[in-house]
């Protein structure tokens, strides 16, 4: 058997990964639809001007979120990334910092925290003195958040690249372990743990990617301070909550981009995921039963690899049209999120900001969100994205 031929086989069954995992015995767990989708916010402005259209485009440090196996293609021996987005007129703060390193010729490592956090939020309980007369002094404050802490690891196997490929190979997994953190003031909190896997692929100028996300599922273990709960609860009649497990189920995410170039100076990359989601039937372009897909698409134009300027369209949606209220029967119609951005790369930084929450979908004022990437010690091309690249039989790279 030819090492093209083990290449597909173990394509095929990366692939099949996410269609086990969905299986009826899974489905069957009691788990809510949206569990943990502070993870699905994504990071990175560039990302969010594509409208997330990046697990075979991401090239960078914010690849340990988007697809860990990319961070082989990050050209630096340290790389940082920090970002910073408010969202619902600054009432949510939602941030990002990542880090990774070059190991060897084959292998990065990173890590990334992500928090999406409600800060200052007033305790009204103890409004009431005794007397029954409002004593505000008596307010206290409480913070609900959620932090997810991500680790990454990816390498290039160059034992299937086969001959027409450079040295560390055309293919590269990556895995991420996640450790969750969520908190309600002192009232509740849970951890959580989960792995994701990926791979990533180069052909010319085409890029393929693979992202499962929480492929073991990712368990939430919830605890309720009763003691904390139980005045109020008794006062309103409400029962109180008992611990509980929350668990969230797989999702895989397909991609495929392709450069373009327009002139000497411009270059355009065209960007295209797809995303399964298999916890039943979501509002999105196509779903049933067993998955639901919901298409992410996403381009970029770049001047001389210095300016650039982004545009993506995403979150698909069939929305009930409420503007005839006397009617009986209610309409519907689709609906889609357009965001748009721009970056500019000064020698060792690249700043990049995006503009989302526009369009009919959004009801929540306009997100502007900023993101700066810093990088270190230029590697050799051995260690970049070069490792992907074919070259030709007789170890002439293309270019």
């Amino acid at each position: 058997m030819s090492v093209k031929h083990i290449a597909v086989y173990i394509l095929k069954g990366v692939l099949l990964i996410p269609i086990f995992l969905s299986s009826h015995k899974v489905l069957a767990q009691s788990s809510p639809k949206y569990s943990n989708e502070f993870m699905a916010i994504g990071v990175g402005a560039r990302a969010l001007a594509m409208s997330n259209a990046m697990t075979s485009v991401s090239d960078d440090v914010t690849s340990i979120y988007w697809n860990p196996a990319a961070l082989t293609d990050i050209e630096h021996r340290y790389q940082f990334s920090f970002q910073h987005a408010a969202y619902f007129a600054g009432v949510a703060n939602y941030d990002y910092l990542g880090a990774a390193m070059a190991i060897d010729t084959d292998s990065h490592m990173g890590i990334g925290i992500i928090r999406l956090g409600i800060d200052d939020i007033p305790d009204t309980r103890l409004l009431f003195d005794d007397q029954g007369r409002i004593d505000y002094s008596r307010i206290n404050f409480f913070s609900s958040s959620d932090l997810a802490i991500v680790f990454s690891y990816a390498r290039g196997v160059s034992f299937i690249s086969g001959e027409n490929f450079a040295d560390g190979g055309g293919l590269t997994f990556g895995m991420n372990a996640k450790v969750i953190r969520r908190r309600i003031g002192e009232f509740a909190d849970a951890w959580g743990f989960g792995l994701d896997a990926s791979a990533k692929y180069r052909y010319n100028d085409w890029n393929f990617g693979v992202m499962l996300r929480d492929i073991t599922t990712t368990f939430n273990t919830w605890t309720i301070n009763k003691e904390e709960l139980r005045p109020i609860f008794n006062q309103t009649n409400n029962e109180i909550p008992g611990n509980s497990t929350e668990i969230t189920l797989p999702k895989a995410i397909f991609g495929a981009s392709r450069s373009f170039k327009i002139t000497n100076k411009v270059d355009v990359l065209a960007s295209a995921d797809l995303v399964f989601t298999f916890d039943g039937r979501r509002n999105v372009l196509v779903k049933s039963r067993f998955t639901s897909i919901d298409p992410q698409l996403g381009a970029e134009f770049d001047y001389e690899d210095k300016f650039f300027f982004r545009m993506g369209v995403g979150n698909f949606q069939r929305v009930k049209d409420f503007s005839f209220a006397e009617q009986s029967n209610e309409s519907t119609f689709w609906s889609f999120q357009p965001n748009v951005g721009m970056g500019i790369k000064l020698e060792d930084f690249t700043i990049d900001y995006a503009l989302t929450d526009i369009g009919n979908v959004a009801e929540s004022p306009y997100s502007h969100v900023f993101s700066i990437l810093y990088s270190l010690e230029k590697l050799p091309g051995i260690y970049s994205r070069n490792k992907r690249r074919i070259v030709k039989k007789e170890g002439k790279d293309e270019k």
